[in-house]
């Protein structure tokens, strides 16, 4: 008779879901198409989001992504990133490609942002690539100094 270790038994469960999103290529792919086929496969930007006591900042990695191809949309604690990352590798000639990591297409990604933010004094600036985004913190969200009576 076999002992049943349950610490094996999840050492198993981890390989096999590490296995799937493996094979998923993390999501990446695999729910572009089949659900939002208008996206195609432009990749989803990858982010950092920090803040300090005024703003909320973010970055985005937007390699090849022109600023005419970018739209930012902010609604109190919500950031829509949508645009286009053209592939100019495949323009001119037909080309047979032997891998192809980086993706091209229409991307669109809603982040949920740590404070509801001012949208109109948002800043917003497209430099080598990166996405660089302040976005101050509504009043409401600014932490207040309360006194206190001895």
């Amino acid at each position: 008779m076999r002992h049943w270790d349950l610490f094996s038994e999840m050492d198993n469960m981890k390989r096999e879901m590490d296995d799937i999103f493996r094979r998923m290529d993390y999501g990446r792919r695999s729910f572009d198409r089949p659900f939002f086929p208008e996206l195609g496969y432009g990749d989803i930007p990858r982010i950092n989001i920090a803040q300090d006591a005024e703003n909320v900042y973010l970055s985005a990695l937007l390699p090849g992504v022109k600023a005419e191809d970018l739209e930012m949309n902010v609604l109190k604690n919500t950031l829509t990133l949508t645009g286009e990352r053209k592939d100019v590798a495949a323009e001119g000639a037909k080309k047979v490609f032997h891998r192809k990591e980086r993706g091209a297409g229409k991307f669109l990604r809603t982040i949920e942002l740590p404070y509801e933010v001012d949208a109109a004094e948002a800043v917003a600036e497209l430099k080598n690539g990166i996405l660089l985004v302040t976005l101050p913190k509504s009043e409401e969200a600014k932490p207040k100094r309360v006194l206190l009576k001895a």
